[in-house]
C-alpha cells in the first residue's frame, strides 16, 4: 500500500492560531481540500464561530482563516492508511510535518487546537519531543470527523468557539 501525502499548510506569517488535524481523510485528499468530506463539520463549525461561509470557494475560505490569522494544518506529512480512520494509520509509516520549522516561521502562535484526540496523540507521539520547550498552549477539541457521532453539532461548535477567543486574545 502507498502512503498518502497531505497538505501544505494554510497560513500566514502573522497567525496567532494554528488547528492541527492528523492527515486528511480519503474525500479531502480526492478533492485536493481541508475538511471536503460532505459531512465533516469542519466548515460549518468555521461559519458558526468565525463568521466564514461554507459556501464561499475553498480558496475563499482558506482567505477567510488566514485573514482572521488561523493557519490550518495537519501532523503528518504522510502515512500508510487504509481507508480514511485515524485509527487505521500504520505508526510504522508515520513521517510528521516540519512543526518545529513552521513554529520558528509563525512566531506569533500562541495556541495550538487539535481537532480531535488522534491529532493530538500524533502530536504527542511524532513531534513534541522534536520541538524546544515553550509556552504553546495546547488544546483538544472534539473532533469535526463524521465518525466522531458522540457530541451533536451544536456542542461540537460551543467547544470551537475557543478558535475565535484565542484569535482575538492580546
Amino acid at each position: 500500500m502507498n502512503p498518502v501525502r497531505g497538505f501544505p499548510p494554510s497560513s500566514r506569517p502573522d497567525a496567532v492560531v494554528l488547528i492541527l488535524g492528523s492527515m486528511p481523510g480519503e474525500a479531502s485528499l480526492k478533492a485536493g481540500q481541508y475538511y471536503a468530506h460532505p459531512r465533516n463539520a469542519f466548515w460549518p463549525i468555521m461559519e458558526a464561530v468565525l463568521d466564514i461561509r461554507r459556501d464561499l470557494p475553498y480558496g475563499e475560505r482558506l482567505a477567510a482563516l488566514a485573514e482572521r490569522r488561523v493557519a490550518l494544518w495537519d501532523v503528518l506529512a504522510s502515512c500508510v492508511r487504509p481507508g480514511s480512520l485515524d485509527s487505521s494509520i500504520l505508526g510504522s509509516t508515520a513521517v510528521p510535518n516540519d512543526l518545529p520549522g513552521f513554529f520558528r516561521r509563525h512566531a506569533l502562535i500562541r495556541t495550538v487546537f487539535f481537532n480531535g484526540a488522534k491529532a493530538e496523540e500524533a502530536w504527542k507521539r511524532w513531534v513534541v519531543s522534536s520541538l524546544a520547550e515553550s509556552d504553546l498552549r495546547l488544546v483538544r477539541l472534539p473532533s469535526t470527523s463524521p465518525a466522531h457521532a458522540g457530541m451533536s453539532l451544536q456542542q461540537k461548535t460551543e467547544a470551537w468557539r475557543a478558535v475565535a477567543e484565542a484569535t482575538e486574545m492580546p
